[in-house]
């Protein structure tokens, strides 16, 4: 008698393992996109490879990632961040790039995009108010542009601040200055507040008519506050303040750009014994 398994073949068999290889997938992707859809709202959007890079890096609750193409985004991760390779072949999922585009409002280059649950406020405030501090607090007074807002908390994260409040309407964790800010909102204390609800500490806040900071010893425990873009300190940061300090600046020049700013005072800070930015 002819045995059956002289007709099998193997090209079957791996066929129907495509096939079942390729159904995982697309339930994978299924998943990822439902779970997208379901808690989009609540969470914060991590726009690129890099926001998703440095969330994990600082230990977000990632909800969800996907990505165009898995395969480069890996690529991205074994050039740019082996720490974290791991975590993100665990993490991302691909879907049709059509899918992915129509899940964020700005596509990203790197085609990566992901959700993370906000860090509690309690715990924002908690670590803001914790004394003895040993970096300062950026204060960013009624601010207006996002993306400097996010090029700031960036700063403040490489610097090694204590967090970045800003006061008035923008909100510091929108989606374009989560980008911005590269994901590195999960590296600092990040909240909106009050004049009246900051932390303890002197406040030294920069204004064109303060001493000039050079002669100026900022302490660990300062609050760093710098006025908006168009209009500079308000009235009640301004009566909030300790001190008014200056940045060098050549005459008919009016003004440097947020980020800029914050960058220069923070380096004065940690050049003159500031606390130590580790490799």
């Amino acid at each position: 008698m002819k045995d059956p398994a002289d007709d099998h073949d193997p090209a079957d068999g791996h066929a129907r393992a495509d096939d079942h290889d390729g159904r995982e997938d697309r339930d994978r992707a299924k998943d990822a996109v439902g779970t997208w859809h379901r808690l989009a709202d609540a969470a914060v959007l991590l726009d690129g490879f890099h926001a998703l890079k440095h969330a994990v890096r600082f230990r977000a609750e990632v909800l969800t990632a996907v990505t165009g193409d898995r395969r480069a985004a890996l690529a991205l991760a074994d050039e740019l961040a082996p720490d974290v390779r791991d975590a993100l072949d665990g993490l991302l999922v691909e879907v049709p790039e059509a899918t992915y585009r129509s899940l964020v409002p700005r596509p990203h280059p790197t085609a990566v995009a992901a959700l993370a649950v906000r860090p509690s406020r309690e715990a924002g405030l908690r670590a803001l108010a914790a004394t003895p501090r040993t970096a300062p607090v950026v204060v960013l007074d009624q601010p207006r542009n996002l993306g400097n807002a996010g090029a700031v908390i960036r700063l403040a994260a490489g610097f090694g601040a204590t967090g970045v409040v800003t006061t008035g309407t923008l909100d510091p964790w929108h989606p374009t200055v989560v980008r911005g800010g590269a994901g590195l909102h999960f590296a600092t204390a990040v909240e909106r507040l009050t004049v009246a609800e900051l932390p303890p500490g002197p406040v030294f806040a920069l204004d064109p008519e303060g001493e000039d900071i050079r002669g100026t010893k900022l302490p660990d425990d300062a609050l760093l506050a710098f006025g908006s873009e168009r209009s500079g300190l308000s009235p009640e940061l301004r009566a909030r303040a300790d001190h008014l300090v200056s940045l060098p600046m050549r005459p008919q020049v009016s003004s440097y750009n947020l980020a800029t700013s914050v960058a220069m005072t923070l380096f004065h800070w940690s050049a003159a014994g500031g606390a130590p930015i580790s490799s």
